[in-house]
């Protein structure tokens, strides 16, 4: 079975690099965000390289991809090796960017991903000044899922030295980061 299992993730991946199609790019993508949540595919999502897949496909143009890759990350980086791997592979600054996408589910996965992003060693960079600028914004929005994700992003990643900067920060400059649409 693992090796079907291997063999059918890199007809996938081949399938995504080959196609011109867009519907099927996104097929193949959603399905490849599916496998990686299950930790049994950690270790073939790697070998593959997956990882720079999702996080090349994260400067894509198609709102639809990115939600993809933002989520294949989400669910990749539960594990220690992936996390790592994306934090040594410059990760952190492509999932902020996803911060200000308009889709509502792309900016759940890049915060629920930094918070799972986050470590000693990363939290100057997950917990960066714009970042909780956008934390705070993010904790007025309509949408309750997005306004509570945003509260314990604050709450228990971010000190309370770094919310009140960012609060006062904010009073003073225009943050030009669109909430999600609903």
């Amino acid at each position: 079975m693992e090796l079907g299992r291997l063999q059918y993730l890199q007809a996938l991946v081949t399938e995504f690099q080959a196609t011109e199609s867009a519907e099927a790019k996104e097929q193949v993508l959603a399905n490849l965000a599916n496998f990686a949540y299950d930790p049994r595919n950690y270790e073939h999502l790697r070998q593959l390289q997956v990882l720079d897949l999702f996080l090349d496909v994260l400067s894509e143009r198609s709102d639809t991809l990115v939600e993809f890759a933002i989520g294949g990350l989400c669910n990749l980086c539960l594990d220690k090796t992936n996390k790592d791997y994306i934090l040594e592979a410059n990760g952190v600054e492509p999932i902020i960017n996803c911060l200000s996408s308009a889709n509502e589910e792309t900016v759940m996965s890049a915060v629920t991903t930094l918070m799972y992003l986050t470590t000693p060693q990363s939290r100057q960079q997950t917990t960066a000044l714009p970042v909780v600028e956008c934390m705070l914004r993010f904790s007025l929005s309509a949408s309750r899922r997005l306004s509570n994700l945003a509260t314990v992003f604050l709450e228990d990643y971010c000190t309370p030295l770094q919310v009140e900067e960012a609060r006062s920060l904010s009073k003073h400059t225009a943050v030009g980061i669109p909430l999600p649409r609903d």
